[in-house]
């Protein structure tokens, strides 16, 4: 959906209450606030038909925010344009709660449009103010440069960094946000920064699919998958505004390291490396039948350089990555064979989560189990804020039966070996894809 830099207003607002006794989900009402979006033009099958989805069937882009009551819960929306064909990246929300960022990769259909191939590229990064979730409202937007891949956002919430894909350039955009608005990005093309392609293809061959935050607010990750390495670069103020300098070698890990994050800590830096043929044509040959895995790549001190210490199993399909407050659990949530049609011989109606424990001191990562659980399409995932549950986004039920879209609910069980047990779906809009968490 494209919006004016200064468009203003509530748009739509829905209010729903559902009693958490109804779902069964027991969740502590301090749990704080959840924030999704939803993708209303995609339908799962779109992956392999090239169609959106149908008009009539109503759906939107939406931004949902979900807070916790002793009663149960409450969702307020509000329309939001953002794609699911980026990664599980495309959603911010400031550590208070009081603000969400959203960018595009796709803007929203057209009059007319019913294939994915006529969808425009995305360009606007959107502000949303949470200050009172029961009534969010657009703050402010701004045009990036188009095709933005994801978003991550500072420490101290008043920067947002992106990454973009044109097709002559891959960009990293460095965005102030301060009293609800932007200001013009700094941009740094890649290539300038060594990052470079030999491939006979856009921008080199190089594509960015990820970028994130050092703890400190002093260096970036950048995740190259279509080279499989990750890059890294201190941010400083020169006297010209923002700089990036790159921070050692650019590191070499597993096959297509679509998302990434930083350890709690700083120290170290986990990708998600999802093993995707990129080269191929067709989505059988382009989506992996094996396992992906979980590089960790231990932080240069001085003197020393950038190093993938481990590589660890987790499951087919992983796109969403997230890691626990106290850094001591790694969660991705797996698609596995839910992307296929369901008259694949590679159709799975059943996703999962995979739990591992992560050592925040040696870097040592140990898988402990998958969770099963029906649903087509998850993709985003994140752990609250208290570290106590793990909420993973569905983007639609199968045609046949509930349960449909929604966040999958798991508490966390940590007495002596943590596991993690299944409580319930909240019920969401269709094409429902990345979820963020915050304390208030």
């Amino acid at each position: 959906m494209r919006m004016t830099r200064h468009w203003f207003g509530l748009a739509l607002i829905v209010c729903l209450h559902t009693p958490a006794s109804a779902e069964g989900l027991a969740i502590n009402p301090a749990i704080g606030t959840l924030v999704t979006i939803s993708d209303g033009d995609f339908d799962a099958s779109s992956y392999y038909s090239g169609l959106l989805a149908p008009r009539e069937a109503g759906h939107e882009d939406l931004l949902s925010v979900i807070r916790f009551s002793d009663d149960g819960y409450s969702i307020s929306r509000l329309p939001v344009s953002n794609s699911v064909t980026a990664s599980p990246e495309v959603l911010a929300l400031s550590r208070d709660g009081s603000t969400a960022f959203v960018v595009e990769r796709l803007g929203q259909r057209g009059p007319g449009m019913t294939r994915v191939a006529e969808l425009p590229p995305g360009r606007m990064l959107t502000a949303i103010d949470l200050s009172d979730p029961s009534q969010p409202r657009q703050a402010d937007s701004i045009a990036l440069e188009a095709s933005p891949e994801a978003l991550a956002l500072h420490p101290a919430g008043d920067r947002i960094a992106v990454v973009s894909n044109t097709p002559t350039a891959s960009t990293i955009q460095v965005v102030s946000y301060a009293d609800g608005h932007f200001t013009e990005p700094a941009r740094f093309d890649v290539a300038e920064l060594g990052i470079h392609g030999d491939a006979d293809q856009p921008r080199g061959g190089v594509t960015l699919s990820n970028i994130h935050w050092h703890p400190s607010g002093r260096a970036l990750a950048v995740n190259v998958n279509t080279q499989d390495r990750v890059a890294f670069f201190t941010v400083t103020e020169g006297e010209h505004g923002i700089e990036l300098h790159t921070w050692g070698e650019p590191v070499a890990v597993g096959r297509d390291p679509f998302v990434g994050r930083f350890s709690p800590d700083g120290r170290f830096y986990l990708t998600s490396d999802w093993g995707r043929d990129l080269t191929a044509t067709s989505l059988e040959g382009r989506i992996p039948d094996q396992a992906s895995s979980i590089s960790v790549i231990r932080l240069a001190e001085a003197g020393d350089r950038h190093q993938r210490i481990a590589s660890v199993a987790t499951a087919p399909n992983a796109e969403g990555l997230a890691i626990s407050p106290d850094g001591r659990l790694v969660a991705t949530v797996n698609m596995q064979g839910t992307v296929f049609a369901p008259d694949s011989p590679r159709f799975q109606r059943d996703a999962s989560v995979t739990l591992l424990r992560f050592d925040p001191t040696s870097g040592e990562l140990e898988k402990l189990a998958d969770y099963p659980f029906e649903g087509v399409l998850p993709e985003g995932g994140s752990f609250s804020p208290d570290g106590r549950h793990f909420f993973a986004t569905v983007f639609q039920g199968h045609a046949d039966e509930p349960p449909n879209a929604g966040l999958e609910v798991f508490r966390i069980d940590d007495d002596q070996r943590p596991a993690l047990q299944r409580i319930g779906r909240i019920p969401l809009p269709h094409g429902v894809h990345h979820v963020e968490a915050g304390a208030r």
